[in-house]
């Protein structure tokens, strides 16, 4: 027996002539010749070495043989095993399935990812998706790398190893308690001669963030730093300081402290969206990657329409 010899097709036809009982209309159904069904049986019964239909000729039909009843059963077996094969890599390559591996860091898991992965239900519900959160770049970008993390959201700049698709600019604000300045941004100065609330220096936001405010004044005096961006607005509510953090970091709906342009401006961070260059990326991948672009400009235009630097609501 030489089953290594096997096709589907000889499957099929097997199947299909023991379901018409003829071979002439099991060549019709499959849209074979008849000739073609007969060669395929033929083949069929050389490699296992044993007939699967005896044939009285004339008009009865073929009846399947001992031998032929157990590989009959065998043959729908695999052909269903083959048809789900194909099924499942059709749609892992529509991005429809498999897991995937998510990086992200706390603003981006709060203000995109509940919208992506929302999305990636309604369009994909195969995928698995698995997050890991860090607030530090490097952690993330050696989880790419290393193959842990399959796509990341991130700030600051790129690594070569890295292919990145920038989502959208946040802007650096200040962020104080209810009624401390006048209506309008707040200069640079006023902001870091007072005490402040921060971020610990492994968040990369607050890293940027700090840099630019060092250049101005060097010597900063942060009374709080805490790694939830909820606390460090209690912390400012409460009044113990005034917090400079990428827009995106700040609960739009809290009216309990004020939002603040800065004069001048410091550098915007990039959130982006990265991945490893060399890596084949699943086809789930280029649709996360997709929709996150599509969220995040939804995002960054809500964030345009905010008003800033107004007294709070009542």
């Amino acid at each position: 027996m030489d089953v290594s010899a096997l096709d589907p097709r000889h499957l099929a036809s097997l199947i299909a002539v023991a379901e018409t009982g003829t071979f002439g209309r099991a060549a019709a159904e499959l849209g074979y010749s008849q000739s073609a069904v007969s060669q395929q049986i033929a083949v069929l019964e050389q490699a296992l070495g044993a007939s699967v239909f005896d044939r009285p000729g004339g008009p009865r039909p073929v009846e399947l043989t001992p031998m032929g009843e157990i590989v009959l059963t065998q043959a729908r077996r695999v052909l269903a095993v083959l048809a789900d094969a194909a099924a499942e890599i059709t749609r892992f390559e529509g991005g429809e399935t498999g897991p995937l591996a998510v990086g992200t860091f706390q603003s981006a898991s709060t203000a995109i990812l509940p919208g992506v992965v929302a999305a990636m239900r309604d369009a994909a519900p195969g995928v698995q998706i698995e997050l890991q959160e860090s607030d530090d770049d490097a952690d993330l970008f050696a989880a790419l790398c290393d193959g842990t993390l399959d796509v990341s959201f991130v700030v600051g700049e790129i690594p070569e190893s890295l292919t990145a698709v920038p989502l959208m600019s946040d802007p650096f604000v200040a962020v104080a308690p209810a009624g401390s300045y006048p209506t309008g941004p707040i200069a640079v100065n006023d902001v870091v001669s007072g005490p402040l609330i921060g971020q610990p220096l492994d968040s990369s936001c607050q890293r940027l963030g700090e840099s630019a405010l060092r250049a101005v004044a060097p010597d900063l005096h942060y009374v709080f730093r805490t790694a939830d961006n909820g606390a460090v607005a209690a912390m400012v509510r409460a009044g113990m300081g005034v917090a400079v953090l990428p827009l995106l970091c700040v609960d739009p709906d809290d009216n309990t402290i004020e939002v603040h342009t800065l004069q001048p401006e410091l550098p915007a961070r990039s959130v982006q969206i990265a991945w490893r260059t060399d890596r084949t990326q699943p086809p789930s991948a280029q649709r996360f990657v997709e929709l996150s672009a599509t969220v995040a400009a939804g995002v960054a235009a809500a964030m345009g329409q905010r008003s800033f630097d107004a007294a709070p609501a009542s």
